[in-house]
């Protein structure tokens, strides 16, 4: 999270006025102030501006991250370049931005500008808010899955190697964990740890486009077991089973009429 007051700890550090600092980062005084009150939120252009002017990381600018403090931005990047199966180098060379650039983004030693993020999300096809916003519904994301697969909260743990009170906690909203708490908790369910901090408003308009019936029969645990084990197909069985489904459609087979 990031801490006004760190800004004015660092200015005082240099010897430098409200003035002075507003002058060097190229911001007015009246923001700065309430920067370092905590009464603004600076953009990320902005805080590349004012760690520029005070000679630091911009990583700097904000509180210390402990262990379950949530995904930063660099971790949440990684996490959809390892999904959509992209090295560094690949995203570097689809982005147009320097490989140790984005080291470093990844690492959270510097913040990208809102341009530089803006190219990190298209070149992984990916909307710009899942990068700088994480998903409100982690817990209940969580608690549906492990309900799904019929595991208690301390068997959810036990196989991610957690404690039963973390697990309960991140299903109550009360801690979001790190990416490598969701990616222990992923494994443990045989799922990609994306399923936890994608946006769901693609999910949600989909869902909206099927009928009622079709929104029913998705509910029953026929379905969703079938649903459990196409999760764990890779691209070439799943690709067999959306041929299988068009040839399906098209020898009519299921047609009302059809015995």
């Amino acid at each position: 999270m990031f801490k006004g007051e760190q800004v004015r700890k660092l200015r005082e550090e240099r010897n430098y006025s409200l003035e002075d600092l507003a002058k060097k980062g190229g911001i007015s005084v009246s923001y700065l102030s309430e920067i370092e009150r905590g009464s603004k939120t600076p953009s990320l252009t902005t805080i590349e501006k004012i760690s520029a002017a005070l000679n630091v990381s911009s990583k700097e600018l904000f509180a210390t991250q402990n262990k379950e403090s949530g995904i930063i931005l660099g971790e949440r990047i990684r996490a959809y370049r390892e999904e959509k199966g992209l090295s560094l180098k690949d995203l570097a060379d689809l982005s147009g931005l320097s490989y140790s650039y984005l080291c470093e983004i990844e690492k959270g030693a510097v913040l990208p500008s809102i341009r530089g993020l803006k190219k990190i999300a298209s070149s992984m096809d990916v909307p710009l808010k899942s990068l700088m916003s994480p998903s409100a519904s982690l817990g209940s994301k969580l608690t549906n899955v492990r309900k799904e697969q019929g595991l208690s909260q301390a068997e959810l743990a036990r196989r991610a190697g957690l404690s039963p009170g973390l697990i309960g906690q991140i299903e109550k909203g009360k801690v979001e964990p790190s990416l490598k708490t969701i990616e222990k908790i992923a494994a443990a369910l045989n799922i990609s740890p994306c399923y936890f901090i994608v946006e769901e408003d693609g999910l949600q308009e989909m869902l909206s486009l099927l009928s009622a019936d079709v929104r029913a029969l998705l509910m029953e645990p026929k379905v969703l077991s079938v649903l459990r084990m196409l999760r764990q197909c890779n691209e070439k069985e799943f690709r067999f089973v959306l041929d299988f489904i068009k040839l399906l459609k098209r020898s009519n087979l299921c047609d009302s009429g059809q015995e």
